[in-house]
């Protein structure tokens, strides 16, 4: 596990792994590999620096500190729907950081149900892997990433 739960403070559930969404999934690795390795698409898909995504290479360069990760935690300032897909439940959350800074951040969930512990006040955090894109540089100059979610937790009680 990426995310360490215990350093906290206040009791958390895991509610996403991606591992458990690619294994329910399998159809998404086939397809980003078959992009990676497609030479007529030079500007689409990810380089594959760290290995073929979803490939046991990848998931080493992950565990090894090869990828570089992004962690996010703080306090949910407000729940909701973004999007345009219709939906009975909240998908996104306004994540206050230690620094004040908030960003809006995609609740994942590998059970519905556990969207509805995302409520205002609650603490949340997230780890991304940051995977390079064939398309580079970003606009910025800097290396252009994929931001891929990797697991996340919420405060529970």
């Amino acid at each position: 596990m990426l995310l360490r739960l215990e350093d906290f403070g206040v009791p958390m559930k895991l509610v996403f792994r991606f591992e458990d969404r690619l294994r329910d999934d399998p159809m998404q690795i086939q397809l980003a590999q078959a992009l990676t390795l497609n030479p007529s698409k030079p500007r689409m898909g990810l380089r594959g620096v760290h290995g073929l995504f979803g490939s046991p290479e990848w998931w080493t360069s992950i565990r090894e500190g090869r990828m570089p990760l992004l962690y996010r935690s703080g306090v949910v300032l407000r729940a909701y729907v973004a999007g345009q897909d219709e939906s009975t439940s909240n998908n996104t959350i306004d994540l206050k950081l230690d620094d004040e800074s908030v960003h809006m951040t995609g609740i994942y969930v590998n059970n519905k149900n556990d969207s509805v512990l995302f409520r205002p006040g609650c603490q949340a955090a997230i780890v991304y892997a940051l995977d390079e894109l064939k398309q580079q540089p970003a606009a910025d100059g800097c290396v252009n990433y994929a931001k891929i979610a990797l697991e996340m937790a919420v405060s529970v009680g």
